[in-house]
């Protein structure tokens, strides 16, 4: 071991030695005086080769700088470490703290300082539209604007058009929800199918006719259900550009809740079955319906190869300000974007709402005239109480006046001649009666419209792609292009207002405990999908094909569609109805059950030595899962593994695409467990009580804790066995602060448990790389320290309610309306803190009558140990009118800025505005908030999407369950009275800066690439997969370790998914390889991180990722595979620029 240390500081020290040296003599050759005045002797061209040798030297040396100094670190460390306790054993010091032995090798963090450039570099020209300077700048004053209430009067000449004519567009749409105030099957066997067999016959009736349809979804369902004959007419109405497919998504998703994983994967879902049975390829977004609008669904359109969009719902004083400068049309361009590379066309609707007397023009009250399903005698009507008119010979000339006059006011709001009138509401066109109500009566108007060049006017059916290319026709440009003179815009559209102060920041928190599933799920389907792919590629190689279950594929398909159904902007949200909302839950249940049997069938591959001897039987599967749950809306059950004398193995999946060192805990029904790792070594474990309250262990069941280094998406091996072994079977010890409650705690001889009756003082916790405060009386967290500061930082966690209104408007499930701000809250009795310290991990449980708040350290190098693991358990089931607000109060001076992400892909600026009220200030928060200053930057990393905000200097705020007794007046008709005992599950991570924000922060900022680790580690926990109990021998289990090499850490595999074959249930020889490459921050201090990290300036070699597989085909496709965008070529390496994600068509073989 001596040696090993030796030759590594020898080695690095020669290696420092020898470039330095060559370094010298350049420099000197370079700047030798003698030289320089020596006559012609030295020619100009060595010297420019020297220069550039020179140069190249400067850069080897910074790129290796980080790698000498960490060796160094590390080689000290474990110099350090040579003597003392026994060899890779914790031992307990007289200061009352654990310390770990030292990693058996060093780590190492190597970024390329070129790679360090993207955060910092200035972007060329900026959008002339940024939305944060837009809401800094509106006064947001809502003035009473006439007709068009929220806008202002719109005036023409009549002779604006004589030199080119109005070219209008309608558009007949039907908007349908997958479960809203119905279920799908409900919405589908009531009105969608209806809506659908219609479309079929009445657009073969006149050629003329257009039809918009968005959910796939609904499609795929009626598909399945409809003949041959009616599938090729379908097939026709697409071809010729009477049918358009818009977005061609399963769903028309959330752009708040929603993760960037689940929005990828509806989008494939929806364009390969479009692909599979239509031949259809989608070319414009449409998005009418979700609560505000994030800058990441324009990227990821675009990079489907999208060139549109259309958006509606967004904040009325952005619409009447936008609508005031022509602005209502723009490209979208994502923050980073040097380039216009990601510039999407983006039409804006101007007024309140899509339905139709919203859409014709500024004066609802006129364009409802023009709404044919509410003609006299119909089930609904107009609330101006002016019905519509059957146009008729006698009045078509009255009435196509009126009309036109709002198309000629709504399109002075644009900067084209061109008009968009979408002409649809939610599941219209049900009936046969409304398609030719809507369509005869349009088309007289048409042809009158038409029959009258004095009128300058050309009026017709159109597709929302028609509308585009006419656009951009007329602007001289091709199809995604910009037109000349439209703006640019960067940013988001949250938060979103409809009207008053009726802000949509209630559903960024609505129903916590599906948006918690959600995620649950989606992790299972990206580990699932990637596990499935590695095994079936291995047993195709091996010849065993035949041997596996491919059919687990299935499985897979439905997983796919339950996560894409639930992204619906109804579902995610949490504002469907009850009985919809546990429709959902049973769908993504029945998938997560599905997907363990996945993951379970391939890891029993995988990790067998002798493949030879697999058998795959459906009735005894070899492996369980991790837990289970009882039902849809019941928290996990972990499984317990009996122990006896004959060994039991438990299988470790790491759904990482890095290598990662984790502490997993097991159950276990004895605390006598020795655990060895797959050579059979002995291994240090932690074991602690198991808890079913604050003061009562659940009998014969214990936590058996360890940390475990697993290959990146690899499968590790653990043998448990009972029996004792003194130095390496490791208890924790507990405390229990009753406050003067008189409360019997349980006590077992194998765990010292120590009972303090009354009166605590502030206790700390501490690990190698911090100590934590905690108060003695709330059991909450109350401040950080680094072992390597003096200065301790103020985390002072609160808990917090928030009351609605007491006037008629009320929060719901949509909106949320405070009644001021939030109030402490009070317990009725003081909090029962638990606190339980051992070597691997210590924690502090406050028990709360409505939420268990859990603060756990792990005491281990890596990403695990740089930050606090946070967990609250919340049960508000008796509140009325009230939501549940955690709030964190630091010393970082954040002056009104804080930071949220969008869809875990991007991170956004946000500043607090005081012209605004409170519930304004909120934001979604999928994945990551922080706050910071010149010094630090703390970031609060989330497992589940919830509404964030900063409210003053140095908080951070977040909304975690809420509990309301009515409707807020946006359809849905009920309250939200169905809460769940939820776990919401958090990551605290405080930073050094080592360089202050730069000044581009103000519009873009990057996490630091440890946060992100931190993320993933937090969104992808191990699963731990016991092998059923068997009788026979040891089953020759050994480690899969899939990569040859590690992806540069700025890199996620976001997905291998395997591709359909021609048989639905079987996948195809290919999968899709998905990756994105994070934008970082370097200016976050990164030293002694304890894992291994570097970045290779955006290259992989793809053809030599994969060990025991090779490439055999490697393609690289627009987002969801419909556009190749090169032929396919030898070539295994790949280039990324920071921030993109692509998909590639691969073979492995």
């Amino acid at each position: 071991m001596k040696l090993k240390k030796q030759v590594t500081v020898c080695g690095a020290a020669i290696f420092c030695v020898a470039v330095f040296s060559l370094y010298l003599m350049l420099d000197r050759v370079q700047h030798d005086p003698a030289r320089h005045h020596g006559g012609g002797n030295f020619p100009r061209s060595q010297i420019s080769v020297l220069q550039n040798r020179i140069q190249q030297l400067e850069q080897l040396l910074e790129e290796n700088h980080e790698i000498i100094s960490h060796i160094k670190d590390s080689v000290l460390e474990l110099t350090a470490n040579a003597e003392g306790p026994p060899a890779l054993l914790p031992y307990y010091t007289a200061n009352g703290s654990w310390v770990l032995p030292p990693e058996p090798r060093p780590s190492f963090f190597s970024v390329s300082p070129q790679d360090c450039q993207f955060a910092l570099r200035g972007r060329g020209q900026k959008p002339e539209l940024q939305m944060l300077t837009v809401s800094e700048m509106l006064p947001f004053d809502n003035v009473d604007g006439g007709v068009w209430k929220q806008g202002f009067d719109i005036s023409y000449s009549p002779h604006d058009w004589d030199t080119e004519d109005l070219q209008v567009f309608v558009v007949p749409h039907s908007h349908n929800d997958p479960g809203w105030v119905k279920t799908f099957d409900k919405y589908y066997m009531e009105q969608t199918q209806h809506i659908l067999n219609s479309m079929v016959s009445k657009l073969q009736e006149d050629p003329r006719r257009r039809f918009l349809w968005a959910e796939v979804s609904f499609f795929a369902k009626w598909w399945d259900n409809i003949s041959a004959q009616k599938k090729a007419a379908v097939r026709r109405l697409v071809g010729n550009g009477q049918l358009e497919i818009v977005t061609g998504g399963w769903v028309m998703p959330d752009e708040a809740n929603s993760h960037y994983f689940a929005l990828i994967d509806q989008l494939i879902e929806g364009h390969q079955w479009l692909e599979r049975n239509l031949g259809a390829v989608p070319r414009s977004g449409w998005a009418v319906d979700p609560f505000g609008y994030s800058s990441t669904m324009p990227y990821l359109l675009r990079r489907a190869n999208l060139t549109s969009m259309l958006i509606q719902r967004v904040h009325y004083a952005i619409k009447k300000h936008f609508a005031a400068t022509h602005s209502l049309e723009f490209m979208w361009r994502q923050m980073w974007d040097s380039d216009s590379s990601t510039d999407i066309f983006c039409h804006m609707m101007p007024f309140y709402s899509y339905d139709i007397p919203h859409t014709c023009g500024p004066d609802p009250k006129i364009c409802c005239q023009f709404d044919f399903k509410r003609l006299p005698g119909g089930r609904i009507n107009c609330p101006w109480k002016v019905p519509p008119r059957a146009i008729t010979e006698a009045n078509v000339a009255e009435r196509a006046a009126v009309l036109l006059d709002q198309y000629r006011k709504k399109s002075q709001l644009f900067r084209s001649n061109v008009l968009l009138v979408p002409l649809g509401d939610d599941f219209r066109y049900d009936k046969p009666q409304e398609w030719d109500a809507q369509f005869f009566n349009y088309q007289r108007l048409f042809d009158f419209l038409n029959s009258k060049p004095d009128l300058h006017v050309q009026a017709q059916f159109g597709t929302l792609s028609d509308y585009f290319d006419a656009l951009y026709k007329r602007s001289g440009v091709e199809p995604g292009a910009r037109p000349p003179g439209f703006p640019v815009l960067s940013g988001d559209f949250f938060t979103y207002a409809d009207r008053e102060d009726h802000y949509w920041t209630g559903y960024f928190t609505s129903r916590p405990f599906y948006k918690s599933l959600d995620r649950v799920l989606e992790a299972h389907l990206r580990g699932a999908e990637i596990m499935y792919s590695l095994a079936v590629a291995h047993a195709r190689r091996a010849g065993l094909a035949t041997q596996y279950p491919l059919t687990d594929f299935a499985l897979l398909a439905e997983a796919r569609r339950a996560l894409g159904l639930f992204q619906h902007h109804d579902a995610i949200t949490g504002t469907a109805k009850e009985a919809v909302v546990v429709d959902y839950g049973v769908r993504l249940l029945r998938s997560l059950v599905g997907l363990k049997r996945v993951l379970i069938n391939a890891a029993h591959y995988l990790v067998l030595g002798d493949k030879s001897t697999y058998h795959f039987d459906p009735e005894v599967p070899f492996l369980q899962a991790d837990d289970t749950r009882v039902n849809h809306d019941a928290l996990p059950e972990r499984t317990v593994i009996p122990l006896d004398t004959s060994p039991r193995f438990v299988v470790l999946f790491n759904p990482l695409e890095h290598e990662r060192l984790s502490v997993v805990s097991l159950l276990v029904n004895s605390p006598r467990v020795r655990v060895f790792s797959e050579e059979g070594q002995p291994l240090a474990v932690q074991i602690s009580p198991h808890w079913s309250s604050a003061t009562d262990m659940v009998p014969d069941v214990y936590q058996v804790s360890l940390p475990v280094r697993l290959p990146a998406l690899g499968l590790g091996v653990l043998q448990l066995q009972q029996g004792l072994d003194r130095l390496r079977t490791l208890p924790s010890s507990v405390r229990v602060y009753l406050q003067g409650r008189r409360l019997t705690v349980s006590r077992h001889e194998a765990f010292p448990v120590r009972v303090i009756d009354t009166g605590a003082s502030d206790f700390a916790l501490s690990t190698h790389y911090m100590q934590v405060w905690f108060s003695g009386l709330t059991g909450l967290l109350k401040s950080i320290r680094r072992v390597d500061e003096e200065q301790e930082h103020r985390v002072d966690m609160q808990f917090l309610i928030y009351g609605t209104r007491t006037s008629k408007d009320k929060s719901g499930a949509y909106l949320f309306l405070p009644d001021g701000d939030a109030q402490p809250y009070i317990p009725k009795e003081p909090p029962v803190v638990r606190v339980t310290e051992g070597p691997f991990f210590s924690e502090v449980v406050a028990y709360y009558e409505h939420m268990h708040q859990v603060v756990r350290l792990y005491n281990v190098p890596g990403v695990e140990g740089l930050s606090l693991d946070m967990a609250s358990l919340v049960d508000i089931r008796d509140y009325v009118n009230k939501e549940l607000a955690l709030r964190l109060h630091t010393d970082v001076d954040s002056q009104g800025t804080f930071f949220t992400d969008l869809n875990g892909f991007q991170v956004q600026p946000r500043r607090y505005l005081k012209k605004l009220p409170l519930q304004a200030n909120f934001y979604p928060m999928p994945v990551m908030a922080y706050i910071q200053d010149p010094q630090e930057r703390l970031t609060l990393h989330t497992a589940q999407a919830l509404g964030v905000s900063s409210l003053g200097n140095g908080q951070l705020e977040v909304i975690l369950d809420r509990r309301l007794m009515q409707d807020d007046n946006r359809g849905l008709g009920q309250g939200l009275k169905d809460n769940k005992r939820t776990w919401n599950h958090f990551r605290l991570l405080l930073e050094r800066r080592t360089a202050a924000p730069s000044p581009s922060e103000v519009q873009e900022s990057y996490p630091s690439l440890l946060s992100h680790l931190t993320s993933v580690h937090l969104n992808t926990p191990v699963l731990a997969l016991p092998v059923v109990k068997r009788q026979s021998p040891d089953p020759g289990l050994r480690p899969f370790h899939p990569l040859a090499v590690s992806l540069p850490c700025d890199f996620h595999l976001l997905n291998l998914r395997s591709l359909q074959a021609e048989e639905d249930t079987l996948p195809s020889l290919d999968t899709a390889l998905i990756l994105h490459r994070k934008g970082f921050d370097c200016g976050l201090e990164a030293k002694n991180l304890g894992f291994n990290c570097s970045t290779s300036q955006g290259k992989v070699a793809l053809g030599s990722l994969f060990r025991g597989l090779d490439v055999g085909f490697l393609q690289p496709t627009s987002l969801t595979l419909l556009y190749p965008l090169a032929s396919p070529s030898n070539s295994t390496d790949i280039y990324m620029e920071p921030m993109e994600v692509a998909t590639f068509r691969l073979r492995l073989v």
